[in-house]
């Protein structure tokens, strides 16, 4: 029911002077808006695996300039699994909902095109300011149930 709903709010909610597309920012754009929005940097060479390693993914443009302002993408199998990944909106751009509307339409892609004999499984790494916009979406903490890890030793350690 809420994925109904969702195709809806995506084209009538989003402000005038901004554009929502499908597909990735080009490489330095998704560098400069991870930077600009306080996501952790990385390097060119990874940026440029994201299209390729990604599922699903859109972004933001600003009519005025086209300039990238917000970008998300979907990390997934295509059948049950899918990660939410990436979700930045430039700090001049933000409290105007173009995170919602850019959450929305990854969550509407994975209703349309995942199996419809099951139930995906939707997951994302909530970090402090988006918090409230997930959990507005549904979105609940895992643990103590589930809880997210990381690997913090090199690649190169293992063995």
């Amino acid at each position: 029911m809420l994925f109904e709903c969702l195709s809806s709010s995506i084209t009538t909610a989003l402000p005038s002077g901004y554009v929502i597309q499908d597909g990735y920012p080009s490489v330095p754009d998704y560098l400069n808006l991870r930077l600009i929005a306080g996501l952790s940097p990385k390097t060119a060479s990874q940026a440029t695996e994201i299209s390729k390693g990604s599922w699903y993914g859109c972004f933001i443009t600003s009519e005025e300039d086209n300039s990238v302002i917000g970008m998300g993408r979907i990390i997934g199998d295509g059948g049950w699994y899918f990660h939410i990944a990436d979700m930045a909106i430039h700090p001049q751009h933000q409290r105007k909902g173009l995170g919602d509307q850019i959450l929305k339409r990854l969550l509407w892609e994975i209703s349309a095109q995942a199996p419809k004999d099951g139930a995906p499984y939707i997951t994302l790494m909530a970090d402090g300011p988006g918090r409230k916009l997930y959990q507005k979406n549904g979105f609940v903490e895992t643990a103590p149930h589930s809880l997210g890890m990381v690997l913090k030793k090199p690649l190169d350690g293992i063995q």
